[in-house]
């Protein structure tokens, strides 16, 4: 048997399972895909991962190698990533599977986004700094991450949970060493907080643990063999459940006995996963799958596409290649608008109706894209109404409303991509909100629990007067809003190409950044992962960007009125922006291909051979 291959950061094609000449509802011809030819070496048949750490990628691979599909290989990733990348996901948190089934040609979503506990309150987060909040026990919602992983591999897998479990367990024994990515972490202060988390990732002197050392994590070990041995039930209901409530009850000393976690064992006892179908739309002829509300990621992005779709994205001539100033600022103006809407529109659907067919419906977006102008900027981006658009629910309504302010404050969480030899595809966005979530280890479990619920508007939005719905208030049960948009592209009712990305309420951008880079400006999956990227996540139109972006094109921004940021006292782009892994397809040939992100360690294994070792 040939050996398990292993590749980061290549150059692979997005190949040309998408065909030229595509046209848009406006008129506006689409480039060609790129047709670059690959070596063999860089192609595999048996399956692909693509993860942001080498060791959570070994962990799929194996189940892949071993017989197993794409679900299994999902199962194994986020139980490594547990162990690898504590501070970014894991059993304490929760996220979105996107799952493609080859034989039955369907795409299902598993949520489990975290859910507010039964005692939870709009106001309870009033008054409350992000920092300080996010620090305590009641920004605690019930952990989702292990009971969706176990649906899912119920539904779907072929393993059991033990079988996927048994990776992670060899590394929280055996340890690994420490990357300059979770050494860099640990130096937050959030692992100095609390003492079980600092004995863990401190030294006994207090200093962060550094690069190289070699992480045991036996606590964690022996929580994953109970789950291994029990299932989910001791987890929500057992003697980890306990352990949870227990933890979560400690409170950062600035906010007293207010802070204090409301989670109870009934809580944990009725937490329930959601089965969710993907929001769809369409591109310049190509089809977008992404993640429905709790999330507004797939909405906005949607939406964003088919603002920017007039426009003759990619095409040099007019001006609009990749970092040309028109491209970057009708972009901006895009996300101005999108995000605007998302402020006031979007939140848990359990709760609220959200106007999911009028936010991406062309009867809305083609109102809101006349507002993009070529050659100014827009005084002001506010939310606009959707309602009348929505052929589900229309209503007359026609108020229009004031965008909320919160915004998601978390920046670390973590993304994967996984393709299996029979063409089952899943893309997987998992957190526990913050950069080490609340700070809290579960004592004598090893693991961290989130802060999620900050993601809820600290200050109630609701407002009859003005016909503010409240859609992310805090409610008992509910799920805050995510930006989490697992991704898929789809052809000929084929996927093609499935990523997403971490950072916050970045990742909306991430995604859509490199959506216009595969469709429009005609890269592979690798250089459209690797291009500088341009984010916008608030209608005041504050401008994040990454090195690469030339200083010609910011200072033409700059004279529309764009905040366009400053280094030294000069434009300039300078901040990391999210991290995304990505799989494709060749429909032509049934090759598959890998692109990973080096913002974080990002690697892509892809398997040659299925069989036992």
């Amino acid at each position: 048997m040939k050996p398990l291959m292993l590749h980061a950061l290549r150059v692979l094609p997005l190949v040309a399972a998408l065909s030229s000449g595509l046209v848009s509802a406006n008129n506006v011809k689409a480039p060609a895909f790129p047709e670059t030819l690959v070596s063999e070496e860089q192609a595999y048949r048996k399956g692909v991962v693509a993860v942001s750490h080498p060791l959570a990628a070994e962990a799929g691979a194996r189940m892949l190698r071993e017989g197993g599909n794409a679900i299994d290989a999902a199962a194994a990733i986020q139980f490594a990533l547990n162990v690898v990348e504590p501070q970014f996901s894991g059993i304490g948190g929760g996220g979105f599977m996107m799952i493609h089934l080859a034989k039955t040609n369907e795409t299902v979503i598993v949520d489990s986004r975290e859910k507010a506990p039964a005692a939870a309150t709009p106001d309870m987060f009033l008054n409350q700094t992000f920092a300080t909040a996010s620090t305590s026990g009641h920004a605690v919602g019930v952990p989702g991450t292990l009971l969706g992983v176990e649906t899912a591999l119920k539904h779907w897998g072929t393993k059991t949970l033990a079988e996927t479990m048994d990776p992670a367990i060899t590394l929280a024994d055996s340890g690994f060493a420490i990357n300059r990515f979770l050494a860099n972490d640990i130096k937050d202060d959030r692992t100095a907080t609390q003492p079980e988390t600092r004995a863990v990732f401190r030294l006994p002197d207090g200093s962060p643990l550094p690069e190289g050392y070699f992480l045991r994590q036996p606590d964690l070990a022996k929580t994953f063999r109970l789950i291994a041995a029990q299932g989910s039930q001791v987890f929500y209901k057992g003697e980890i459940a306990k352990a949870i409530v227990d933890a979560q009850k400690r409170s950062n000393p600035a906010l007293g006995t207010a802070g204090t976690g409301r989670m109870t064992l009934d809580d944990l006892a009725a937490y329930n996963v959601a089965l969710r179908q993907p929001v769809e739309g369409e591109y310049r002829g190509v089809h977008i799958k992404s993640m429905s509300p709790p999330s507004s990621g797939g909405l906005t992005i949607i939406q964003m596409l088919k603002m920017l779709e007039q426009f003759p994205m990619g095409d040099t001539a007019q001006g609009f290649g990749f970092g040309s100033p028109r491209t970057l600022h009708v972009m901006t103006e895009a996300m101005r608008l999108g995000f605007a809407d998302r402020a006031v529109w979007m939140g848990d659907e359990d709760f609220v109706t959200v106007p999911k067919r009028g936010l991406v419906s062309s009867c809305y977006t083609d109102v809101r894209r006349q507002l993009i102008k070529l050659d100014q900027r827009l005084a002001s981006a506010t939310a606009g109404d959707p309602w009348p658009c929505d052929a589900a629910s229309a209503s007359g309504k026609s108020t229009l409303r004031l965008a909320g302010l919160d915004e998601e404050k978390g920046v670390h969480t973590t993304h994967f991509s996984v393709v299996d030899r029979d063409g089952n595809v899943v893309s997987y966005t998992t957190t526990i909100e913050n950069t080490w979530g609340t700070g809290i280890l579960v004592p004598g479990y090893g693991f961290l629990l989130n802060n999620e619920l900050t993601d809820f508007n600290f200050t109630p939005a609701y407002n009859a007067a003005t016909g503010n719905p409240g859609a992310n208030d805090v409610a008992p049960g509910k799920r805050p809003r995510s930006s989490m948009s697992p991704t898929m592209l789809f052809y000929k009712g084929q996927p093609v190409v499935a990523y997403g990305s971490p950072g916050g309420a970045t990742i909306i951008n991430s995604v859509l950044n490199v959506t216009l880079n595969l469709i429009d400006h005609r890269m592979s999956i690798q250089q459209a992962i690797n291009a500088p990227r341009w984010s916008v996540t608030s209608a005041a139109g504050t401008i994040s960007c990454e090195k690469g972006i030339s200083s010609d094109s910011l200072q033409s921004l700059a004279s529309l009125g764009h905040p366009v940021p400053v280094v030294d006292g000069a434009p300039a782009c300078a901040t990391p922006i999210g991290s995304v892994q990505g799989v494709v397809t060749d429909l032509r040939t049934g090759k598959q291909y890998g692109g990973a992100d080096q913002r974080r360690e990002g690697t892509v294994i892809g398997i040659r051979q299925v069989g036992h070792h």
